[in-house]
């Protein structure tokens, strides 16, 4: 596996907890939003591995500064747009054509639960939403080749980033944040682990997922459908 990252402490500490459990790994330091460092990377990747079968686009992030539509600053739209939305496309410009020489593979994209609802953060919303119609038009191009596209739209997850932003008093506060037990509470499945994230991804890369392509399946515990129903 190729760990395609900007931060090298992350990308150094996720290659050593594969090599640990017995994995192969090669930490690839890669800007995702620069199309020679990714172009680099896919060819480092295919010369480490010897090929490639998955392709996993999971680099994304919303700014504090995705305000209303009016008041954001224009930077800040390109900003999310270039990280959420060019970076897939540019990973798949690159990544494509060693699927195909590999005989076919899996695409998998990370979409978001703002991307099906919107609802707030316009600039995030818009990158999602483009994810999920970016990954149905894979879908169906590359099919052919035997390529499946797939998205996964997260909703709340207890990673290491959303626990700082939790345990922070100067975080900007938003109930889903700042009252995550008692909404999990209220509604068991609506807070995730990043475990129940990375089974879903592994399904998709796996051979079990041989039916499923061009979908974008939500992992938010029901956010994107009962849930705003219901409140």
């Amino acid at each position: 596996m190729a760990v395609v990252e900007v931060d090298p402490e992350t990308g150094s500490k996720t290659e050593q907890n594969i090599l640990a459990q017995g994995g192969e790994a090669l930490f690839i330091k890669t800007d995702v939003t620069d199309t020679e460092s990714v172009r680099q990377a896919v060819e480092l990747t295919v010369q480490r591995f010897g090929k490639l079968d998955t392709l996993m686009n999971r680099a994304g992030g919303s700014l504090q500064e995705d305000v209303p539509v009016h008041e954001m600053d224009l930077q800040v739209w390109h900003r999310t747009i270039a990280l959420n939305l060019l970076h897939p496309f540019l990973c798949c410009k690159y990544g494509i054509p060693h699927l195909i020489q590999a005989g076919g593979g899996s695409i998998i994209n990370f979409a978001s639960h703002l991307g099906l609802t919107g609802a707030q953060k316009p600039a995030y919303a818009a990158s999602k939403g483009g994810i999920v119609a970016f990954t149905r038009t894979l879908a169906a191009q590359y099919a052919q080749h035997g390529i499946r596209a797939n998205a996964i739209a997260p909703g709340l997850v207890r990673s290491e980033r959303q626990v700082k932003r939790w345990e922070d008093p100067s975080a900007p506060s938003t109930p889903a944040i700042r009252s995550y037990n008692a909404l999990q509470k209220l509604y068991p499945f609506s807070v995730g682990e990043t475990t129940h994230i990375a089974a879903l991804a592994l399904f998709l890369a796996s051979d079990d997922s041989h039916m499923v392509t061009g979908t974008t399946i939500a992992a938010d515990g029901g956010k994107s459908s009962y849930l705003k129903v219901m409140s």
